[in-house]
């Protein structure tokens, strides 16, 4: 009858617990980073490319969940949202007479609406890395909505830019209002041809 030797036993019984907790490891993170692919979507593969991988990438975007969830963030009256509402149509309806003065006016208008809903108005890059957080897929319109803004501010941006700025800045201003698109009714016509509501 052949004994193992206690050492080999002990190096095996440690291998194989080293092992366990590899694997285990392996699988904490591999979930940590799905979480965050669906929390993020398009913007965890931005900060992978911003950050230089996947290590630092999750860190930020953890690092941003952490900062996010010690805020105060709040939703608006309704009376609130029929004023910004009214605002935001207001500033719509002088884009044909004034393109270029009305993104920064959107601007501001997205940043009011941001502090009332508690959050902080630090660099923009800071107020872009909030939102992401809860609004992942608009955030992309943020940072493209800001880059024409400063073209403007440069007087380098066409009419076809500011207007897409506006746009862009409209689907961020919706979000963070809890605006819901609704949808286009059809409506029976005499004849069948539907009529759009």
């Amino acid at each position: 009858m052949t004994t193992i030797p206690t050492n080999t036993l002990i190096l095996a019984i440690v291998l194989i617990a080293l092992a366990v907790a590899a694997v285990a490891w392996l699988v904490v993170q591999r979930q940590k980073s799905t979480k965050l692919r669906r929390r993020f979507g398009p913007e965890y593969d931005r900060a992978i490319k911003e950050y230089g991988g996947r290590t630092k990438a999750e860190a930020e975007l953890s690092k941003r969940e952490q900062r996010v969830a010690g805020l105060n963030i709040i939703p608006i009256t309704a009376a609130e949202a029929a004023r910004f509402s009214n605002a935001w149509s207001s500033l719509q309806s002088r884009f044909v007479d004034d393109p270029k003065g009305v993104v920064p006016e959107a601007d501001l208008l997205v940043r009011e609406l941001m502090i009332k809903r508690g959050y902080p108005m630090g660099d923009f890059e800071l107020r872009a890395a909030d939102i992401s957080v809860d609004h992942p897929s608009v955030v992309k319109n943020y940072r493209a909505a800001q880059i024409i803004a400063l073209r403007n501010a440069r007087r380098e941006a066409d009419t076809e830019e500011l207007r897409t700025a506006v746009v862009h800045y409209r689907t961020l201003f919706d979000e963070l209002l809890g605006v819901v698109p609704t949808k286009v009714a059809s409506i029976p016509a005499v004849g069948g041809v539907p009529v759009r509501s």
